[in-house]
Formats: structure tokens, C-alpha cells, sequence
């Protein structure tokens, strides 16, 4: 069967996935190392970019993002789709665990509730969608934080009201940064009754391929026992959960060889 995909189009995907991974700037040169093409076919593409406003040229040589991923990237995040997206394998999750499960934006230094599942029993906590969370004392808002920047959770910090909500709330900020530094080593962060006495939760990121966190999954309930003693096989629920949601980002198809293809 002839392949449908289009090898150009996915070339100059793999540039502007450079920017992506980490580059500011690009020239033709560390485009062709990076792709195993030539420096005239570097150079058509790079052009080409910039002609169609992906690129732009702020020196002889050299060239950045265009700043039409900047309306891109905010129509992405607030188009709604997300939740959408994340629904099925939310469900998938709840069936998996049999516990009630959630899915979060960041918005305004609070995670807030986009999506969730309830298991099939009769009694279970539930959470409203659009739920807001405070980002030091829950397992999604830790989540969030350990994902910023240094600079950004000095700024969350400097203006964070962390009254102590519980007997276990963390207030102090050295130790959040502490947990939240333990958080980003072992991939997933907990609520151990820190914002309401009785809900405990297990959560982890869901991250783009570069690593950025864009959403998370949680199970939550009012046992902490459920969650210490099947912690292990939760975690392992939400992490299959958490990655085949990254792979519904970029769509059902995840190839990314364009060789030969034209």
C-alpha cells in the first residue's frame, strides 16, 4: 500500500522539532547535521519556514521560531480538546484502579479539575469539574511545581499564602522545595490528607516528548491505606495512563520516518 505520508512536510517538522528540544536559534549548517541532509536542502527548508512564517531570519544565517507559535501554542492549551482527549484513558484508568481518578490543568497558581472517572462502586469521593486546587497541599498542584522553573516557584513562593489547611499540611517553603525537588526524581507525587483531613491521592505527569507537563492523573479517595498498600500498582496504572496519553498528543500514528517519503 503507498504510503499517504509526505516526507517534506515531515522534514520540516523535524526542524521546527529542534526548537522543541531545546534550540533558540538554528543555521543551516546544524540543520543538516541534525536531519543527514545537505546544505542546499538545508537551506530550502529553512527559507521555505520563513516564507510561510514558521521561521524567521534574525541574522545573516541564523533563525528562530516565528511568532505565530505564540497564538499556535495558547489556541492548543484553551481550545478545550484536552479534556476530551484525556477522557477515555481517564475512564480506562478508574476501571484499571478502581478508584475515583482526575485530570488537571495549572491556571492562575492553582490546578484545576479539566476531567474525571469514577469507579463502579457505591460509595467513593468525587471532585467537581473545575475544581480548583491549591498547587502546595495537593498531590496535582505539587505536580505543577515541581515542573516550573526555579525562577517561577521562587515567584509562586514569594506570594503563596501556605497556611497550614491540615495536621499535615507542609508550610514550611524549604521543605516544599525539598519534596518538590523528590517529586521530579521519582516522577510522581502524593496528598497525604495535606489540604482535607481524609482525601489522600497519587498523581503523575503527563509530559510532551521534550518533558514539558501539559496535564497529570491522579487517583484520589479517602483510604490511605488503598494507597500505601497498592501504591505500586497504582503507580504503574497511572504511568501506562500518563503515556498513552502523551501518544494521543501527537496523534494515533507516532512514526517519525520521513525517509522516502516525498
Amino acid at each position: 500500500m503507498t504510503s499517504q505520508l509526505n516526507g517534506s512536510v515531515l522534514k520540516a517538522f523535524k526542524i521546527l522539532d529542534l526548537f522543541a528540544a531545546g534550540k533558540i536559534e538554528l543555521t543551516a549548517q546544524e540543520t543538516a547535521d541534525a536531519l543527514g541532509i545537505n546544505m542546499i536542502t538545508a537551506h530550502r527548508f529553512l527559507h521555505t519556514l520563513v516564507h510561510a512564517g514558521a521561521l524567521r531570519v534574525t541574522s545573516r544565517g541564523v533563525f528562530r521560531l516565528g511568532y505565530m507559535f505564540a497564538d499556535l501554542g495558547q489556541r492548543v492549551m484553551r481550545d478545550g480538546n484536552l479534556a476530551g482527549l484525556l477522557q477515555p484513558i481517564l475512564d480506562q484508568l478508574a476501571r484499571d484502579t478502581g478508584e475515583a481518578c482526575m485530570a488537571t490543568e495549572f491556571d492562575h497558581d492553582m490546578a484545576v479539575c479539566i476531567a474525571k472517572a469514577l469507579p463502579d462502586r457505591p460509595l467513593y469521593v468525587d471532585i467537581r469539574i473545575g475544581s480548583k486546587l491549591d498547587a502546595f497541599c495537593t498531590a496535582h498542584g505539587k505536580l505543577w511545581l515541581a515542573h516550573m522553573s526555579s525562577a517561577d516557584q521562587d515567584r509562586y513562593f514569594a506570594k503563596a499564602d501556605l497556611t497550614g489547611m491540615t495536621d499535615h499540611t507542609i508550610t514550611d517553603v524549604k521543605a516544599l522545595k525539598t519534596e518538590l525537588h523528590n517529586i521530579r526524581d521519582t516522577g510522581y507525587a502524593t496528598n497525604n490528607g495535606e489540604r482535607e483531613n481524609d482525601i489522600y491521592a497519587l498523581a503523575v505527569p503527563i509530559l510532551t516528548r521534550h518533558g514539558n507537563m501539559v496535564s497529570a492523573f491522579s487517583v484520589f479517595g479517602a483510604s490511605p491505606a488503598t494507597l500505601q498498600t497498592h501504591r505500586d500498582r497504582l503507580l504503574a496504572d497511572l504511568k501506562t495512563a500518563a503515556t498513552t496519553a502523551r501518544n494521543s498528543l501527537y496523534g494515533a500514528d507516532g512514526t517519525d520516518n520521513a525517509d522516502g517519503m516525498d
